[in-house]
């Protein structure tokens, strides 16, 4: 991917997204988007400042059930296995019903959205080590070929680039706040007529690049804490800290974010993400792409969104909402979800996209 590609998304793309809104703001945001109303951004320093010891408390539980959310509790006299049982019958395999969603398609346009980590790669405890398959990569290349496909993820567009290494695709990195398309010389969906270049928070750019300097700074004494900048947005993982400090390291999070009340913190599979408090998400940057593929008020398209973790969520709830297409949370266990279907792995994910290459195949040419 070329940083150089530049260009546009018409207005009147964007504001079928977001509305427009002129009411001032002490943080200058990028047109178009949504400034935090104050009763918002009270909320945001309330979560960062407020409560000490409940509020700690909260956040060390909401650490250990990792992420997405783990099934909410049920009664005791219901064992694990039908927990299970209960959940596989509302969110199946999508490849023992693979035939079923095909139907499903009734011949639209299929668009895919990958997200990287926990989908295309393995979890690891080094994310510089999240390394996909070659044959991951091969059947996702094949992919791309038959269908417009876009890796969604919370890495920067230059990290994950380096580990995908397919110039065909779309990449929306840093939970879609930088969003690109197939590198120059790579044929594009036909819909779209020029490179796509998208950075709706790069007014945040100084903001992130000081508050990853100081997480740097005040987690270095916890070991095993790693701190990512992703240029749009910072990540704090604790997937290799000790539990018995995990209340610490939250403390020194907090204490760094309460001199930013326009970033908010979330969490995800075993990290912090700190992101700009703005009207945008992995939800947004699919919803964004379709526009830009010329599907914003379609009924000829079906996306197709895999991914495995919270973050993920707000493109499975966009796409229930949208009524077209659907989810597929990658888990071996059963979570909150708004994805109707399941995969237990990046192996059971290649297998999917690889039936579907196969079936796109086997269709007549039109």
């Amino acid at each position: 991917m070329s940083a150089s590609q530049n260009v546009l998304v018409s207005e009147t793309t964007m504001s079928s997204i977001i509305p427009n809104n002129n009411n001032s703001s002490s943080q200058k945001l990028p047109p178009g988007l949504i400034p935090v109303s104050k009763k918002q951004l009270l909320k945001n320093i309330d979560i960062i400042n407020g409560g000490a010891g409940q509020r700690i408390n909260a956040w060390v539980d909401s650490m250990r059930a990792s992420s997405p959310t783990h099934l909410r509790s049920l009664p005791s006299s219901i064992s694990s296995q039908q927990q299970l049982n209960s959940w596989i019958m509302q969110h199946p395999s999508a490849l023992e019903m693979f035939e079923r969603i095909m139907e499903a398609s009734g011949g639209k346009q299929i668009v895919m959205f990958l997200d990287y980590d926990g989908t295309l790669s393995p979890i690891v405890d080094d994310p510089d080590k999240a390394y996909m398959s070659s044959k991951m990569r091969t059947t996702v290349k094949k992919l791309a070929k038959c269908f417009p496909t876009a890796i969604v993820t919370g890495r920067c567009i230059d990290k994950v680039y380096n580990f995908v290494k397919l110039a065909e695709l779309y990449y929306a990195g840093s939970h879609g706040m930088d969003i690109k398309g197939p590198a120059k010389g790579f044929p594009r969906h036909k819909r779209v007529k020029q490179s796509l270049l998208y950075q709706p928070a790069s007014d945040y750019l100084p903001m992130i690049d000081e508050v990853y300097r100081q997480l740097l700074e005040k987690t270095k004494s916890t070991p095993g804490a790693r701190v990512e900048n992703h240029k749009f947005c910072a990540s704090v993982h604790f997937r290799c800290v000790d539990e018995k400090k995990w209340s610490e390291l939250v403390l020194q999070v907090r204490s760094v974010l309460k001199n930013f009340p326009t970033l908010k913190l979330t969490q995800g599979r075993k990290v912090f993400e700190i992101r700009p408090m703005i009207e945008w998400d992995k939800g947004k940057a699919l919803e964004f792409l379709l526009e830009s593929l010329g599907f914003g008020n379609s009924n000829n398209v079906f996306p197709v969104y895999i991914g495995d973790d919270r973050t993920d969520e707000d493109a499975f709830k966009m796409l229930r909402d949208r009524g077209e297409g659907f989810g597929i949370l990658v888990s071996k266990f059963p979570k909150d979800t708004n994805a109707s279907y399941s995969l237990q792995d990046p192996s059971e994910v290649m297998e999917f996209l690889r039936r579907l290459v196969e079936w796109k195949q086997m269709q007549p040419r039109m």
